[in-house]
């Protein structure tokens, strides 16, 4: 995969990020959780699909590729949903509803993650 243009738009997330990167963690995502996050987001590695199985809220879902580049934008997902795998996806951000629309985020942007 080519590495980001020098052009590329760059982006931070206001968010406290909450990394899930092992088998556990990646399973139990936000499941059974009874209030929705807030100023938090969870980053899932890797990861290219998501359920809404045992949610309590709904969500934004940014996927990205291993240069943390936005392939796929899924907004309000609704518990009980799924995001089939997305081909070149290595991680997906879970986020606030609503965030994908407040923070602006747009496909082919990078996110620049800690």
């Amino acid at each position: 995969m080519p590495l980001p243009k020098e052009d590329t738009l760059y982006r931070t997330i206001p968010y406290s990020i909450v990394m899930a990167d092992t088998f556990a963690a990646r399973f139990k995502g936000l499941m059974f959780r009874k209030d929705p996050i807030i100023n938090e987001c969870l980053l899932i590695v890797p990861c290219n699909s998501i359920h809404m199985f045992f949610m309590n809220f709904s969500i934004d879902a940014v996927f990205l590729d291993e240069q943390q580049r936005i392939i796929k934008l899924a907004r309000d997902l609704r518990p009980w949903s799924i995001v089939k795998p997305v081909k070149e996806a290595r991680s997906v951000l879970e986020l606030p509803a609503g965030s994908i629309v407040k923070l602006n985020l747009k496909i082919q942007q990078v996110i620049e993650l800690p």
